[in-house]
């Protein structure tokens, strides 16, 4: 009996050990048979998230359409919206300013709440809803939107295709852009075609709504993931040697998020790093004075690198007037003048994506504003949809934004409205933003400052450049503008009609081609650049455009190409709680150094000026080379 029993016992567990073999060779067999770039689809709540799996193999890659014609595009592929968090160890950096800099005590950075900037330089990243909105899924919302290519004049709808098995089957629902209210009887504004009309009015082309961006109409209702100790924390004002420490902190930490496949052109731009830090020194440069820059060695290193490496691939999908079509006259100009030269530049554009290092959208938000906003309706919510629903358009059609999030593409944007407009879908962008406001999402380091010029005639973009010598410029101050925002009301209160040696004003009488505005500019010493609605004024560059000092009144504005040029040296900073005392600041800078900084104004100049064709170290090139150069230092490997 006991050995009966003791035969059944082995038998079984012979069957058992059998059993399970079999069913760990089945497990085994089917997870390699899974394919490396799968991805499911979790449908619940009428929302769709994809979950990334591994990166595309080579084949699967090279079966990835770039066809440029829309009408040969047919289907998408599989796509994924990554947003990284990650924890990144943040060093402190000490940053003396240099120059003349009026600025209220120091803030503790570590002890404050605000926060900007995020890094993304997580390996796992944490997958985002593809679009959230407000009332349901996106499906349930899409209608009639339909994006059209600039090339060959045809619709496109685009499809989102979700693998569902091992042998990528696909099960593709069309996905068109939320409906957008558009305005009737849409007319391009006039200059747009005849470039040769002038702008008579020194009043800024501010919009009058205001516009409800965060309140319960909004559609932002998802925006990248942060991780608390990645974040950089900025003051309530932060003052400009903050900045400068803002700086250095992204430099150390913040990095753009991995590429979910490698390629050729991300060791390109890591080799390109090491030769700008590593750049020679160089004191005396031709046509570069050395006190203008942070770093003047590292400066000409990169801009030489810039021209002999780097190139941009311009996508074509998109139609007029919101693309493709740029505005050249008025205070949004430098994204139309930017526009027109880098779509017709031939060194730096390439129609091979895969060679491209950077990825350029090519939209004007001044005539996002002007086609799609709706009167009175104090809600841009329409204007976000549009450029969501491009962004899934490119997505779907190249597999380059999903490469890196978007970190390797750019855009160029002027008006008031674009930071909000672009930190939802495009927060990873680096984005050229006029509106560089630090506190209102602007990310030192990433994002780049997009000087805001007033241009009065496209076809003589420097006509009436330079001003009176120093003996001649009698005001010590200067200052004219509508009563915009809250600091130019406080400006007028203390200065307007109170001391003669400060010419401070509201709008001035009309004159033909604002000559008397003008004027003031010329004869004056020191040029008041007071914020408007926001942070940036056209003022700016006007003074320098003019030869009279600036004198900036904005807090937590960040100056145009701040990574590169020491702002401290050529102008005068001054806190907006200063403001009565504002007379004593400027006549206690010592005469000597005036002079200098009028001098280094002059210097500066040809890094602010516009040309017809683009010229060494103009403003085109300028803003291309912050571009580049926050890409150099964003940029992460496989």
């Amino acid at each position: 009996m006991g050995q009966t029993f003791f035969s059944i016992f082995q038998l079984e567990t012979k069957r058992l050990l059998w059993l399970i073999g079999i069913t760990f060779a089945v497990f085994l067999l089917f997870q390699y048979s899974e394919l490396p770039y799968l991805a499911t689809t979790i449908t619940s709540s009428g929302s769709s998230r994809f979950h990334p799996a591994d990166p595309p193999s080579e084949s699967i890659l090279n079966n990835v359409t770039t066809d440029f014609d829309i009408a040969n595009s047919t289907n998408g592929h599989v796509l994924e919206r990554i947003v990284n968090s990650t924890s990144s160890s943040i060093e402190k950096d000490n940053v003396l300013g240099a120059g003349f800099v009026v600025e209220p005590k120091k803030v503790s950075i570590s002890n404050t709440s605000s926060i900007v900037g995020f890094d993304e330089s997580d390996e796992n990243p944490v997958v985002e809803n593809v679009r959230i909105s407000d009332n349901g899924s996106a499906i349930e919302q899409a209608e009639n939107l339909e994006l059209k290519s600039s090339n060959n004049g045809m619709d496109m709808n685009f499809t989102r295709e979700v693998n569902t098995s091992s042998e990528l089957e696909h099960k593709s629902d069309t996905y068109l852009s939320p409906p957008v209210e558009m305005k009737p009887n849409i007319t391009p504004p006039q200059g747009l075609l005849n470039i040769s009309n002038e702008i008579d009015s020194e009043n800024d082309e501010r919009p009058k709504d205001e516009v409800n961006v965060l309140g319960k109409n909004s559609s932002i209702s998802s925006m990248p993931k942060e991780n608390k100790d990645s974040r950089i924390a900025v003051p309530k004002v932060t003052s400009i040697s903050e900045m400068n420490e803002l700086l250095l902190k992204s430099r150390v930490s913040y990095r753009s998020m991995r590429p979910r496949w490698s390629s050729s052109v991300d060791n390109e731009l890591l080799k390109v790093r090491s030769e700008i830090e590593n750049a020679p020194i160089v004191e005396n440069v031709d046509n570069l004075y050395a006190p203008l820059y942070r770093n003047l060695s590292m400066f000409k290193r990169s801009y030489e690198l810039m021209e002999e490496t780097l190139k941009v691939y311009v996508y074509r999908e998109g139609s007029k007037p919101i693309m493709h079509l740029p505005y050249l006259l008025g205070i949004y100009a430098s994204e139309g003048w930017f526009m027109r030269q880098m779509e017709g530049n031939k060194r730096f554009v390439t129609k091979d994506p895969k060679k491209a290092h950077l990825f350029y959208l090519p939209f004007s938000s001044r005539m996002l504003e002007e086609t799609l906003y709706v009167p009175d309706s104090h809600n841009n919510r329409n204007l976000r949809k549009y450029l969501n629903g491009y962004v899934d358009l490119i997505a779907a059609k190249h597999p380059f934004w999903n490469r890196t999030g978007g970190a390797d593409h750019f855009l160029v944007a002027c008006h008031d409205w674009a930071p909000t407009e672009t930190r939802q879908n495009m927060a990873k962008c680096i984005r050229a933003l006029c509106n560089s406001d630090v506190k209102e999402g602007f990310v030192i380091g990433k994002d780049v400052s997009l000087p805001e010029t007033y241009v009065r005639n496209a076809q003589k973009p420097t006509r009436d450049i330079g001003g009176r010598p120093v003996s001649k410029r009698k005001t010590l101050a200067f200052f004219a503008g509508g009563m915009h925002g809250y600091v130019r009301p406080i400006l007028l209160q203390h200065w307007e009609n109170k001391d003669p040696d400060m010419k401070i004003f509201g709008i001035l009488p009309k004159s033909k081609g604002n000559r008397n505005y003008i004027q003031y500019m010329k004869s004056s010493k020191y040029c008041i650049c007071a914020k408007g609605y926001e942070v940036n004024s056209p003022r700016v560059v006007e003074a320098i455009f003019y030869e009279c000092v600036p004198v900036i009144i904005s807090d937590n504005f960040v100056p145009p190409f701040f990574e590169v040029l020491n702002w401290e040296s050529f102008a005068v900073i001054v806190v907006e709680k200063d403001i009565p005392n504002l007379k004593s600041i400027l006549l206690s800078i010592p005469q000597k150094r005036y002079l200098q900084m009028q001098m280094r104004v002059k210097k500066v100049q040809q890094h602010f000026l516009w040309h017809r064709s683009p010229e060494k170290y103009d403003m085109f090139h300028m803003i291309l080379h912050s571009i580049w150069f926050n890409r150099v230092f964003t940029t992460r490997a496989r």
